[in-house]
């Protein structure tokens, strides 16, 4: 048998940066919790639910994995969120200790139930906080910001078209696909949330018949063909998200290439009422975190519109960033799926 080829220069490791990994990995809890979170980021009282241990005693497991680079440490607000790093050279030991695990053992197993159950939690609590805010839902966003100004910048950053499939990530009340209307020859939207379909199927009432729908679907599985559209939205949807990255490479996939990703979400902030109130996961994104995202689905030449508040008092004091490229590249490799 031929022997195995060895990684290239850029993905290995010195014999200290090695060993010093190796250590971090090498313990139980420290293993496992890189097993978890090889499924996405997450936020440690997550972890230390999944993992059955307090707060503390994970914080101490997950410093060392940091430390080790192994891991990387992203503070926001009153929350930390942990994610595998993305180095190179840590992320392919990872990746390799991680596909040596042996997908039946019994503590690994346990630990990914424990996480499905928090998930599950957490996604009928969003969803229930969508039922009860369907009925004003432009009400509740329009506390945090101008939407005329959005969606200004939105028309701007996608072009003038015309486009002929345009998808809607999240379509909540439908108000993209009304507003991109008079330059896409087909409309699709998808939401998880049968409430916020029902209002966007009487907003769409209006548009001649046959040229927008809406159907139910997730963001992590599109329910709409690869390769199809020419023009993609997802607008105030990635803030509620649990794997914001993940959500665009699946938004990128159903692009044609030179296809056209448009996001505006927010700009990062410390308005703990969001999360603690209305189920925002992420207090805003910065460019560099939406630009490498974009860059490892294939989309390129991303370019940002700021639309910060013109008055520092305003209710909410949120700066809304809209972000554009195209798909011009190729999508790296999915992990964690």
């Amino acid at each position: 048998m031929a022997a195995a080829l060895p990684p290239p220069l850029a993905q290995r490791l010195s014999a200290d940066r090695l060993l010093s990994a190796l250590r971090a990995a090498g313990e139980p809890t420290r293993l496992r919790a890189l097993a978890l979170l090889a499924g996405g980021e997450l936020a440690v009282g997550e972890l230390a639910q999944a993992l059955g241990q307090s707060q503390p005693r994970i914080s101490r497991h997950l410093r060392l994995l940091v430390e080790a680079g192994l891991i990387d440490r992203l503070p926001e607000g009153a929350w930390v969120f942990y994610r595998l790093t993305e180095d190179p050279a840590a992320r392919g030991l990872v990746d390799s200790l991680i596909a040596r695990l042996d997908g039946a053992d019994s503590a690994l197993n346990r630990d990914a139930e424990r996480l499905a159950e928090i998930r599950l939690a957490r996604e009928a609590a969003a969803q229930a906080y969508f039922a009860a805010n369907a009925a004003d839902w432009d009400r509740v966003r329009a506390l945090h910001l101008p939407d005329s100004d959005i969606e200004a910048a939105m028309l701007n950053a996608a072009g003038p078209g015309p486009f002929g499939l345009m998808v809607d990530v999240g379509v909540g009340a439908g108000r993209m696909l009304a507003l991109f209307a008079d330059r896409c020859t087909r409309l699709e939207g998808f939401d998880t949330s049968r409430q916020m379909l029902a209002i966007a199927r009487a907003a769409l009432d209006e548009l001649p018949r046959g040229r927008a729908h809406v159907r139910h679907g997730d963001v992590y599985d599109p329910p709409i063909a690869p390769c199809a559209a020419d023009l993609v939205t997802i607008h105030h949807v990635l803030h509620f998200l649990a794997d914001p990255g993940r959500a665009i490479s699946e938004a990128a996939a159903l692009l044609r290439q030179g296809g056209r990703l448009v996001i505006s979400d927010f700009a990062p902030h410390e308005l703990e009422f969001l999360r603690t109130h209305h189920q925002h996961r992420r207090l805003g994104f910065s460019d560099a975190e939406i630009i490498a995202w974009c860059a490892a689905a294939g989309v390129n030449g991303v370019s940002a519109i700021t639309l910060a508040p013109a008055n520092a008092s305003e209710i909410g004091r949120l700066t809304v960033k809209v972000w554009a490229g195209d798909l011009t590249g190729a999508a790296a490799p999915r992990r964690g799926l």
